[in-house]
Order: C-alpha cells, then sequence, then structure tokens
C-alpha cells in the first residue's frame, strides 16, 4: 500500500510511507484482461453524500474491483472506513451499477435507490423498500433542516409499466415505510417533466426545472435485436425545430402552491437557477440557442415579476459554460464569465450595473460553490496547468485567491461538506485510477486517501507514461496544448506509429483515462503497450484557454478543429517521435466527425481512421449544436452546413476508414450512417462497416462483451494499417 499511496502523493491516517519502488516490467495486458468484470483498476468511489454536521461522508464502492456498488462512510475524525450495505452479494447480474444514489438522513438512517427503487435502512441495518408505486426514483436531496426527502420518480404507466417523464415528490425524513410520498410538480403528461430541483435554505420552498418537450418532434428508431424489431422513439429536434422549453417552478411545501418563471425568451437554454438565501427571489442563467446572448433574470417569488438583471452578447460565441449563484447575504449574484476574454468570477450587485472581477488570469474557472456562511467562494481551475482541476478558494469580496487542493498534479471533483469543513473529492492523475479523497479546507495539508480501488495487479504493469507539450497551430501560429502518451520503454532512437485520439473537444485532462465519457483508458493503454504513441490535442472550441481560442471554432466544424490536429501530427514529426507514414486517428461522435473531415481534407496525413457513431451530417444534430455551426438559415446556406458535414466530403476519403455505430443511436442517428456507407459505396471507395445491434450512442459502454468486440476490432485494423514494429 505504501508504494502506491506515495505515487498518489496522499496521506493515509496509520500507514507509514514508504520508499516507492519502480514497478515490475509485466507483459501487456490484451483488451479481455483488461476490461474484465473485476477491473484491474478497481471501481472509481461515486455517490459522494455528507452528514448534516460534516462529521462523515457516505460513498457508493466496490473494494473487489466489480461494478456492483455497496454503501460506505467514511468518519472524518476517527479516519475509519466501513461498508454498511451488502446487496453485491445477492446480486445476480455482473454488470448491475449497485446502488445509485445514498443520502444521510441523521440518526444512523439512510436512504438509497436500488435499481430504480426507494430504500430505507435503519439505524439497526435493518432494510426496508418504500415507495413501491415509484418507479426510477433519483435524485435524492434532504432539506437543509433534515426534515424532508425530496425526489423525482417516472410516472408509473400502464400495466404496471414505466412512462417517461418525471414527478418530484417529497417524504418525511423521519416517517417509517407505511407512509406515502406526496406529489409537488409533474406528472400529467409524460412530455411535462421535472428535470431537476433545488431546495430554499430555509427548507420550505424547492425550485425546480419543469421541461415542456410537447412542441418538440419525436421520431422513430427502427432498429433490429434479439431477432426482432424494436423502435426507441424519443423527442429529439434537428436545427430549426421547436425544442425543449424551460420554466423553472417555485413550490410552497406547505401550502402546495406552484409559480412558474420563464426565462426572457422561452426558448432560451437554462443553464442553472437559484433561490436567495431568504427564499424571496429566484435567478434564472439563460441564454438563446445559439449561445451567443447570455441573459440573466431574476424573480420576485411571490408577485413572479421579472426583472432583467444582466445581458452581454458576443456574435462569435460558442462556450456556453456560464453559473451563477447568489452572493452572500443575497448581496447580487455571483457570475461565472468569459466577457473578459477569459471564463472568471465576477460579482454583480444590482441589476445592469457592470460585474466586478473577483479572479484574473490567462487561466479558467471551470465551476464554483458560495460558502455563504464565511464569505468565501471555492473554484475549480486550472490555474495550476490547462490539464488540471484544483481546487482554490477567493474571499466574495475580493481579494487574493488561495490553492486549496495540495500540490499533487490531477483533477479534483469536489462535494463541499455543510460547513465548508472538508471536501470529498474524487481524484485521479494521469498515474493513478479514480480514488475519494479528503481535503481538508481550513487547514491544508496532505489530501487524506479514503480509498484503494486498483487491484493488486495494477503495480505489476508498465503504464503510459504521460507527457504534455506546447506548440503553435501551422495554419495561424496559435498556441496548442497536447496530451501524449508513451510507451513505458520509449527510446528516443526510434520512430513510433502514432494514433491522434480519441479526437474530441477537452480531451488534454490530468486524469487517468485522460476522457471519462468513454471506457478508452484500457485500450489507450493497450496501444501504448503495443507500440503505439498516442496524441490527444485541446483543439479549437475546447474550454481552458480563453474566449479568443474558442472563437476560432466559429461556424468551423471540420476545419479548424483538424488543422488543429494535423498540428500536433507535425509537431511529433519534427520531434522525431513519430514516422509520418503510420499515423491514425480516431474519435466518436464529434470526433467521428473530425476523423473523416480529417481523411475527406487531407489525404496521406493520416494511413487509417476509425470513426465511432460519426455525426456526418450537421442537418441532424443537436440544436444547441448551433452554438458553433450557427443556424440553418442565411444567405450562406445550406453550403454553411454542407461545409461542415462530412456527407458532402465524402467523395474525397482515400485513406483506409472503419465505421462503427450502434442501430439504436439516438443522438446520432444510425441512418446517417447508413446514408454515409452509400456513398462511399456508390464511389467505389472502400471501407469496413462494424454494426452494434441495439448499440446506444456511448457503444463503449453499453456491456463488456460489446465494449471488447468493438475495442478488438479497433486494434486489429490499426495494426493491419499501421503496422507497428514487432516489440523485443
Amino acid at each position: 500500500m505504501g508504494a502506491f499511496l506515495m505515487v498518489l502523493g496522499l496521506a493515509v491516517p496509520g500507514v507509514a510511507a514508504q520508499p516507492a519502488k519502480a514497478p515490475v516490467a509485466g507483459t501487456t495486458l490484451s483488451i479481455d484482461a483488461l476490461y474484465q468484470p473485476q477491473s484491474i483498476i478497481g471501481t472509481p468511489p461515486e455517490g459522494y453524500s455528507w452528514a448534516a454536521d460534516g462529521s462523515r461522508v457516505l460513498f457508493l464502492w466496490n473494494d473487489e474491483g466489480r461494478r456492483f456498488r455497496d454503501i460506505w462512510v467514511h468518519a472524518v475524525a476517527g479516519g475509519t472506513t466501513s461498508r454498511l450495505t451488502r446487496a453485491a452479494d445477492s446480486a445476480g447480474d455482473a454488470e448491475a451499477i449497485g446502488i445509485a444514489e445514498v443520502v444521510d438522513l441523521g440518526g444512523g438512517r439512510l436512504a438509497y435507490v436500488l435499481a430504480g427503487g426507494l430504500y430505507l435502512r435503519g439505524s439497526d441495518g435493518t432494510v426496508t423498500r418504500i415507495e413501491p408505486g415509484l418507479p426510477s426514483v433519483r435524485q435524492l436531496a434532504l432539506s437543509p433542516d433534515g426534515r424532508t426527502l425530496a425526489f423525482v420518480s417516472d410516472m408509473p404507466g400502464i400495466d404496471g409499466g414505466t412512462a417517461r417523464g418525471g414527478v418530484l415528490h417529497v417524504r418525511d425524513a423521519g416517517a417509517t415505510a407505511a407512509t406515502a410520498a406526496r406529489r409537488l410538480a409533474g406528472g400529467d403528461d409524460a412530455r411535462v417533466y421535472v428535470k431537476d430541483f433545488q431546495w430554499a435554505h430555509d427548507g420550505r420552498t424547492i425550485a425546480f426545472d419543469e421541461a415542456d418537450d410537447r412542441l418538440m418532434p419525436e421520431r422513430d428508431i427502427f432498429y433490429y435485436a434479439d431477432g426482432k424489431l424494436q423502435n426507441n422513439r424519443v423527442a429529439r429536434a434537428f436545427p430549426g425545430d421547436e425544442t425543449t422549453r424551460d420554466r423553472i417552478g417555485t413550490v410552497d411545501l406547505a401550502s402546495g402552491a406552484v409559480r412558474f418563471h420563464a426565462p426572457a425568451d422561452p426558448r432560451d437554454l437554462v443553464w442553472n437557477y437559484g433561490l436567495s438565501r431568504d427564499g424571496r427571489r429566484l435567478f434564472i442563467n439563460a441564454s438563446d440557442l445559439e449561445a451567443k446572448t447570455h441573459r440573466i433574470t431574476v424573480h420576485d417569488v411571490a408577485s413572479g415579476e421579472r426583472q432583467p438583471f444582466y445581458s452581454w452578447h458576443d456574435p462569435l460565441h460558442v462556450r456556453p459554460d456560464w453559473q451563477v449563484e447568489w452572493a452572500p447575504g443575497d448581496d447580487g449574484l455571483i457570475i461565472l464569465t468569459d466577457r473578459d476574454g477569459y471564463f472568471q468570477l465576477h460579482h454583480q450587485k444590482t441589476a445592469n450595473s457592470r460585474p466586478r472581477r473577483l479572479t484574473d488570469g490567462r487561466w479558467e474557472v471551470a465551476s464554483f460553490t458560495v460558502d455563504a456562511d464565511h464569505g468565501q467562494i471555492y473554484f475549480l481551475s486550472n490555474a495550476a496547468h490547462l490539464a488540471e482541476r484544483q481546487i482554490y478558494r477567493v474571499p466574495a469580496g475580493g481579494g487574493a485567491v488561495t490553492r486549496v487542493s495540495p500540490a499533487t498534479p490531477g483533477t479534483h471533483v469536489p462535494v463541499y461538506a455543510p460547513q465548508f469543513g472538508h471536501a470529498a473529492s474524487f481524484f485521479s492523475n494521469d498515474s493513478t485510477p479514480p480514488e475519494l479523497v479528503l481535503v481538508d479546507l481550513a487547514r491544508g495539508g496532505p489530501a487524506v486517501a479514503v480509498t484503494r480501488s486498483p487491484r493488486p495487479e495494477f503495480q505489476a504493469q508498465r503504464w503510459a507514461d504521460v507527457r504534455y507539450m506546447t506548440f503553435p497551430s501551422h495554419v495561424d501560429g496559435t498556441p496548442l496544448v497536447a496530451r501524449v502518451s508513451l510507451p513505458a520503454n520509449y527510446d528516443p532512437a526510434k520512430r513510433y506509429p502514432l494514433i491522434v485520439g480519441s479526437v474530441y473537444s477537452d480531451v488534454v485532462r490530468n486524469q487517468w483515462g485522460g476522457r471519462r465519457a468513454h471506457p478508452t483508458w484500457g485500450l489507450d493503454q493497450y496501444l501504448v503497450g503495443q507500440g503505439y504513441i498516442l496524441l490527444n490535442v485541446n483543439v479549437r472550441g475546447s474550454w481552458g484557454q480563453g474566449r479568443v481560442q474558442r472563437e476560432g471554432q466559429h461556424h468551423s466544424y471540420g476545419e479548424t478543429d483538424i488543422n488543429d490536429l494535423e498540428s500536433g501530427v507535425r509537431h511529433l514529426v519534427a520531434k522525431g517521435y513519430v514516422d509520418p507514414k503510420r499515423v491514425g486517428i480516431w474519435g466518436s461522435s464529434y470526433g467521428g466527425l473530425m476523423t473523416l473531415m480529417s481523411l475527406a481534407k487531407k489525404p496521406g496525413v493520416y494511413a487509417a481512421g476509425i470513426a465511432g457513431a460519426p455525426a456526418s451530417n450537421v442537418w441532424h444534430a443537436y440544436p444547441s449544436e448551433m452554438w458553433i455551426m450557427g443556424p440553418p438559415t442565411g444567405a450562406d446556406m445550406p453550403g454553411r452546413y454542407a461545409a461542415q458535414s462530412p456527407l458532402y466530403q465524402s467523395r474525397a476519403i482515400v485513406d483506409p476508414l472503419m465505421i462503427i455505430h450502434g442501430t439504436r443511436d439516438p443522438v446520432v442517428l444510425y441512418s446517417d450512417t447508413a446514408a454515409f456507407s452509400q456513398r462511399l459505396i456508390a464511389g467505389e471507395q472502400p471501407f469496413e462497416l462494424v454494426t452494434l445491434p441495439g448499440g446506444n450512442h456511448a457503444w463503449a459502454s453499453d456491456n463488456l462483451a460489446q465494449t471488447r468486440f468493438a475495442f478488438k476490432k479497433m486494434t486489429a485494423f490499426f495494426d493491419s494499417h499501421l503496422k507497428p514494429e514487432p516489440k523485443p
């Protein structure tokens, strides 16, 4: 344990630090060995929930590396960690995720969600199923006074089935299982549903986001699976269609009275909302579909009167990472905006006044939380390095920024204790799989490791050597940053085959596996172990390097972004890392678009490409993607959409291509891959098509067998075209 903890850079009570040992040279693991029901990297601890007094934190984990998570608890004062439930012992499905959510009700009692059902664990350990008539329970949240549990569930359907939607319920947190929950909102029409909610500080009111899909088109996605024709019917808009309409409701628990508050434009996207600490006012943080106009309104909860508070417009804006919260004492709003060039914190006291910057620098704030009682703002930022997410603090009234998280490089995802004494953080870095660590917000010092997830054999392997590089764009000189994974036995005298990918935005991250959207950590490690170098580039449109850099992606799917990828290839070739004749590229969804565009527009640069669920036709993208590709109107249409759609560039593809796609995908339609394939066939252009029957958009996450199958097809394809040298 000591060597592992030294790598992680954490302190563990009762464990003496030992000198770090060099990893034992082992054989490269196969895809089958990397993707096992009992994972070599362990099970990431998730679902953190603090007790009201901050004395303990609950979390969901499996200490054997299996997928099924039970409830664990860590006591802050004593440093002890123990398992509270044993649902995994009787689980029959090896791929079931187990307990999905948990909240501490106080007095040793817990409420949790298992397989969509709501359960109560008493102080004596007795477990009881409650609310059996409510399916798909989620979003458990205890009121600040600890008296009431709120949650969302789907609507009971006909003949015992489940209808889509979201219904907001509350129940007495101290009540017995026999006491039924009370419905507060939602449930009359499955197309009008509660998306999420939040408690008022006094526990008397709940604000919630009601989404209305009644104007949105519904589309049938027919596919064959399990020997029959099936239909995944979804509400799905294309650019120009009507989309979800959001309005924010407030409900008084005592009377059940509901009042709705709409954004300035009913078609606006709502990014977040919040009740003031006194419960009298509500802000709505919204923008137009193209994310060009950011506007915040403040509403009187009692009367419903709406007041414009903040507005900012940029015709080239492409990144809607805005966040708003009430300042301490309800003294105006704290606004996260990139209006001054970088996403930084601002304080605006009154309506339509100019916001005052609280943080400043050529780095960005990813998210923040207000500690109203102590007048502090905690935030995540890449101030230390583009690839990192560290925890910082700044006084709400302005002042010096203090780094709170320890010096260990990596990525934190914190959940703060109610009094902000500690943060329970989901932490990992390039050499450390995810763990739960405790960060002492008051006294600082090393983080305390609560979990140790990897299996013992993890240390016996030689993992990738991850480095970061900067280089200029070969087109316009813009500074770019890349994450490069080298074989553990990298030899500077050799030129290696290179795989660019998986390509996407926001891929340069110092965390285990780089990206978490797909379980590609094992695929990456396998490829590096087979003698490949892997490259990820922070392409234009990504977070972290400022608004001007992002705006280079405006109306530019498959143009500026793929130039940035090529710049990374050129840099590694020039530095002598890579054989320019053995370069591959792959990505999924938007990454699939970049792969297809790279093959079409840059013949010969890539010796092979794999496009997963490729967005080949932006006419069928989500309307929210108009923040980059623009609306389907104007004098430059339809040419602008055609220029950003691989479908209309397909004839230019001459290099080897594989397409992988699931047939029930509601995000990127399989019919678009069929249309793209038809064009390639008509042009007598050879390619390989891997169809995953019933596969979803996240095709690498559906099930273990499909993950192995798809990744084996990919590695065989790259091996056949990039021909890495045999390992000695």
